[in-house]
């Protein structure tokens, strides 16, 4: 009866025991399951019939025995080798994807460069390295548009269970992204002589982040910022180039840190309720909408950065009152 060459056999197997951490035990019972539904499907077994395996691990030799009898078809043999070899293949591969899946884990968090492949309805798929992730619509940047072989900086979101199986979800509207950026461009966040506290990002818009450092002689806007701004332009850049980066000092000092918040403008009075924890800021007519800004944006991000409810008033007792919660 033909089997499968003893080398090529105990290789593969070896192959799935000890490079793809698989107990061959599991495999050679895989093994036998599947020769069973191919007898059935090739002889026409019944489901109630019961029929055994006997598999040499050795040579890949399979038998077919129903109540105690060897009911071996000639030329089974083949079809057992044939089968075996599939399943193999296929342990293999699932063992390599646990692996890149469990490697990836380890990464969620974190940034990685990556290439555009192919759109998937409206998702996009991401060549990441060793594997291929998942850029579905919330996770991609509203001002982008996007096009194959692209080149660009993804932030590793997770890892999800999907009805294709998990899949690594990637991102590019992810405050993530945002905080990997400043950490690979500027020395002193990565090192951790600057912290990141708290980041506001509206994808494609603005983004606020709010920066400290409790090192003496280390300056946190200006580390990021960088010379002549270089490093804050290029994380701008790696955003697309139209969204704009606030760096903001973080202070204890409320007051300090809503005024911070509010920038560009200038010139804010800043009175705080905090039972309600509602910043009420006198802006000069010159700065309203500034402090405002286009459709809300700025005073909104300012108070997710700040975390309280902040109502612009003009000088003159124009109210603008922000009704979006904190986060």
């Amino acid at each position: 009866m033909p089997a499968i060459v003893r080398s090529e056999f105990a290789l593969a197997l070896n192959q799935v025991a000890t490079e793809r951490g698989i107990d061959p035990s599991v495999v050679v019972e895989t093994i036998k399951a599947a020769i069973i539904a191919a007898y059935r499907k090739d002889y026409g077994a019944a489901e109630l019939e019961t029929l055994t395996v006997e598999l040499n691990s050795d040579n890949g030799e399979a038998k077919i025995f129903k109540e105690g009898n060897n009911i071996t078809p000639p030329g089974f043999g083949r079809i057992a080798a044939q089968t075996a070899k599939q399943v193999i293949l296929q342990r293999i591969r699932e063992a390599e994807k646990q692996a890149v899946l469990a490697d990836f884990q380890t990464k969620v968090g974190s940034i990685a460069s990556g290439m555009i492949l192919r759109f998937d309805g409206p998702n996009m798929i991401v060549d990441i390295g060793r594997a291929q992730a998942v850029m579905p619509p919330q996770e991609q940047s509203p001002t982008e548009r996007y096009h194959l072989n692209q080149r660009l900086t993804f932030y590793i979101e997770g890892i999800r269970e999907t009805m294709r199986g998990n899949e690594i979800i990637v991102s590019r509207a992810h405050k993530g992204l945002v905080e990997g950026l400043f950490k690979r461009e500027v020395p002193e966040v990565a090192s951790g002589a600057v912290q990141l506290r708290v980041i506001a990002r509206e994808a494609g818009g603005r983004t606020k982040v709010a920066v400290f450092s409790n090192q003496s002689g280390v300056d946190p806007v200006g580390s990021c910022v960088g010379q002549k701004g270089v490093r804050v332009q290029a994380v701008i850049n790696e955003l697309g180039g139209s969204e704009k980066v606030d760096i903001i000092q973080w202070s204890e000092d409320i007051h300090q840190f809503i005024t911070a918040a509010l920038a560009p403008a200038k010139e804010l009075e800043v009175k705080l309720n905090e039972k309600k924890k509602v910043a009420e800021v006198l802006v000069p007519e010159d700065q309203l909408s500034l402090a405002i800004g286009r459709e809300g944006q700025n005073v909104r991000l300012a108070a997710k950065v700040t975390g309280w409810k902040i109502d612009i008033k003009g000088k003159t007792g124009i109210s603008d009152k922000q009704k979006e919660k904190p986060v």
